[in-house]
């Protein structure tokens, strides 16, 4: 039980700025920890779940927009939007493996990666208000749960682009089934206790849109890399706000 709470605090101090107690870091640790992504998901979305429901009556729909929008991208420290920034540059830019993995290490945003930040926060904004209100909550958890669990078969199933470096090494072509299974299984009792049958469609985006990111990935530089979870998380996240706005 230590071993497993521990993994999760790892969880918590990779995708969140939240305060955590120091937790020894191990080799290897982050990708048994990466079956509490979803819930670290979960957790983020009852959050903003819990914002929408205390603000919503006193706010209108865009100012409640920009604050939501405010506190996803300061909760993680825009960590998928710095994900999302460099994968775009990089894949933009770049025409080899070597180019386009060179790039992603510059820490320095680019044209493309400015743009596709930009895009995504107006899309998000544009997206959440337009969103019934009494609907919006259980899409933000839904959300946040399926955006982060991409991160799992991506893992799973792609090797690491960039051998030795970085933490997605940890991840990439190191998880086991069964971290997968776990994290399969408690985001699909998570997006299903809030949506019921609803969920099935935002499902099938979840999938699709990840296999697809993946065999581009695998294409363009024969696997993933931490910012390719990035941007696979921010596409998804984006993907379910719009199919939400249009069966409205």
């Amino acid at each position: 039980m230590r071993k497993t709470f521990q993994e999760f605090l790892v969880a918590c101090t990779f995708m969140t700025r939240i305060p955590i107690p120091a937790v020894p870091y191990k080799p290897g640790v982050l990708g048994c920890a990466a079956k509490f992504f979803p819930l670290v998901g979960l957790a983020i979305g009852l959050v903003a779940a819990a914002i929408h429901r205390l603000l919503s009556s006193h706010l209108q729909p865009q100012v409640l927009a920009v604050v939501l929008l405010t506190y996803l991208v300061l909760i993680t420290g825009a960590l998928h939007e710095d994900g999302l920034a460099d994968a775009a540059d990089a894949f933009g830019a770049g025409w080899s493996k070597t180019q386009i993995l060179s790039i992603m290490r510059d820490s320095r945003i680019g044209s493309y990666g400015a743009v596709a930040v930009t895009l995504s926060l107006l899309a998000r904004f544009a997206l959440i208000s337009n969103i019934a209100s009494a609907r919006l909550p259980e899409i933000l958890i839904a959300a946040s749960v399926l955006c982060r669990w991409t991160s799992l078969p991506l893992g799973f199933l792609l090797p690491y682009a960039r051998k030795g470096e970085g933490l997605g090494d940890e991840v990439a072509g190191h998880l086991e089934l069964s971290t997968v299974a776990w994290a399969t299984l408690f985001a699909a009792i998570s997006v299903g206790a809030v949506l019921g049958r609803g969920s099935l469609s935002l499902w099938l985006i979840t999938i699709s849109l990840t296999a697809i990111s993946g065999l581009y990935f695998k294409h363009r530089i024969g696997g993933v890399t931490g910012d390719c979870f990035g941007a696979a998380n921010q596409i998804t996240e984006v993907a379910i706000y719009f199919y939400e706005v249009l069966r409205s």
